[in-house]
């Protein structure tokens, strides 16, 4: 790893606990006013990944549970983590006015963390790998709570890069 040309590294990395209801969460740019669509207007069931303008909702494995977080911003592309047997993959672009996003769900509304990104605003690819969609699944229908079971890895990095 040893100062390598084209090796991306982490600016940023952020553990949250995210309350999952009714299976959707979503990551939106801390301005609400620079939102159009609150969520959860457009949010799609079944959807993993369902990209709206400065925002992005998940779709996840288990009803109602807390799901395990892990942000990172990095400063170029990085390369796919390989540290999780991930169940679910995606991919999509994301615009910030101001460099931080919230999380929000369906029954708390806007959680307490806020994640910067940068210091200004700008234009971001996002990947986001989950495990534990089909553990948190049976849990949640056989047992009702569920705490970390799923994973979630959020890794954003300038779109220009």
């Amino acid at each position: 790893m040893g100062g390598e040309v084209g090796m991306a590294l982490v600016l940023l990395q952020q553990s949250l606990d995210v309350e999952v209801a009714y299976r959707g969460f979503c990551f939106q740019e801390s301005d609400d006013s620079a939102v159009p669509v609150a969520f959860s207007d457009g949010y799609e069931w079944g959807v993993f990944l369902n990209p709206h303008v400065r925002r992005f909702d998940l779709f996840s494995g288990g009803h109602t549970h807390t799901a395990s977080v892990t942000v990172k911003a990095w400063d170029a592309a990085p390369p796919l983590d390989d540290t999780e047997r991930w169940e679910e993959q995606g991919e999509v672009g994301f615009e910030s006015t101001t460099g931080e996003l919230a999380v929000w769900t369906l029954t708390l509304g806007r959680a307490k963390d806020v994640i910067t990104l940068g210091e200004t605003g700008g234009l971001w690819r996002v990947r986001v790998s989950c495990a534990g969609r089909a553990e948190v699944e049976r849990i949640t229908r056989t047992e009702g709570v569920a705490y970390g079971v799923e994973r979630y890895l959020v890794e954003f990095w300038p779109r220009t890069a």
